[in-house]
Parts: C-alpha cells; structure tokens; sequence
C-alpha cells in the first residue's frame, strides 16, 4: 500500500512547499493536495516533487468560500474558470485526478450535471466527487454515497468516479456499512482517503487493510494528526 499525504490536514505549522518536504521526509509515497498548487508557483511545485521523488495523487478544484461552485446556479463562468485552473495546475504538477467540489448554500442538481459535463470537456482527467458527510458540512450539496452514486449513474463516464473518504462515509452509513460499500462499490471508486471516525484524526489500521483488501494499492491520508506523522505513518505500515 501506498501512502500520500495530505497536505490540506497533515503538517499543518508547515508552509505549503515545506509540507511537501516533510511528507518525503517522513516516509510518505506521495502527497495529494487541496487547491494550493492554483495559488502557489505550480511548476516550482513541480520541481519539488521531481526533486523528493514524491508520486501525484489528486489536487481540488478551487475550493472558495462555498465549497466549490459547481452546483450553484448562477456560477458558471466561475466554475468553468475554475475547472480550467485545476487542468492547467494538474497538468503542470502531474495529477492524475481532480476533485470537483459541488459548493454548499442553494444549490441546484440539474447545474451540478451540466457543470460535470462540462468539465469532461475542459479535462482529460479524472473527476473525482466526495460525498461530505451533513456533521461535517450541514449545507453541502452530495452528502451520501448513494446519491454521489445517481450523479454518476446520469452522467455515465469512466472518468467520473467517487471519492471515498472513511470519514464522510461511515458518519453517513456506519463503520460496518462503510466497509461493505468499499467492495461492493469497488469499481466506482476512484480514491479512498482515511481518517479515524468520529475524532478524525489517525485512521486505525482496519481501514487500511479494507482499502488494500478492496484492491487498492495506494491511499490519501486525511486527518487531523495527534502524533508526529512520521510515527504515526510507521504504525500504519507495520
């Protein structure tokens, strides 16, 4: 299994860049990002995982005051040049996905489909959509994985997929659940992330072997950490 950090939660006294240099230096495989990379020097960014030989997982689309835009009726344009910035980012520091925040407040499903319809054109990326849990953002437009599911199901593309964070997904279905979804979903899941739950902070060591269990060889860590994270990543690979 694989490990990447990352750096929207973990290292967090740390500047953008120099996260990236402790996620190599604690024993990280790769990082994955929010939506630094758009507000950063991208191609120094670039030069910095070449140089730490750190993989790419995914980086977000500009995540803004409302979670992203992409279900807010009225913002369109944002969104269309917010989706070109996250390819142009994406492009430059070599992830092989984006993650299409929905936004919370009014939203509308009928913009969220044609938003992610759009954004099929706008990248040759994969799309990735988390479900957020209600406890950890009441407003948020795709809150459940059976509903991230029926985005997927109308919008029919090997290039959208789900993005299965432990967390969201057991505060919403259960621990039990959560497990059980992870393997019966297995093929609509494009990347899982991990954390504890309900604390969220170092995810315990099942959640791991599920993911590698379910066939996957590489995992985000997410959390709000409690112990140096070189520790607790040395834990998590014993």
């Amino acid at each position: 299994m694989k490990f990447y950090a990352n750096t929207g939660f973990l290292f967090p006294d740390l500047p953008f860049a120099d996260r990236i240099r402790a996620a190599a230096a604690a024993g990280f495989d790769g990082v994955e990002f929010h939506d630094e990379v758009q507000r950063h020097d991208a191609p120094a960014i670039a030069d910095l995982l070449a140089e730490t030989g750190l993989q790419m997982g995914g980086l977000n689309i500009r995540m803004g005051e409302h979670a992203g835009c992409a279900a807010l009726a009225g913002h369109e344009a944002a969104f269309v040049a917010d989706m070109k910035a996250a390819h142009a980012a994406a492009e430059t520091v070599g992830a092989p996905a984006i993650h299409v925040l929905a936004g919370r407040g009014q939203t509308d499903r009928a913009t969220y489909l044609a938003n992610l319809h759009r954004a099929l054109d706008l990248t040759d990326r994969m799309l990735l959509i988390e479900p957020i849990s209600r406890g950890a953002m009441s407003d948020y437009h795709l809150a459940t994985l059976s509903d991230a599911l029926v985005v997927i199901g109308h919008i029919a593309s090997p290039r959208i997929r789900v993005m299965f964070d432990w967390f969201h997904i057991a505060a919403a279905e259960g621990q039990a659940a959560a497990l059980a979804a992870l393997t019966i979903h297995r093929a609509l899941v494009g990347h899982v992330q991990a954390a504890s739950y309900p604390a969220r902070t170092e995810p315990d060591a099942d959640i791991i072997a599920a993911t590698a269990g379910a066939g996957f060889s590489a995992i985000g860590l997410e959390y709000r950490p409690t112990l140096p994270e070189a520790k607790a990543l040395a834990a998590l690979k014993t």
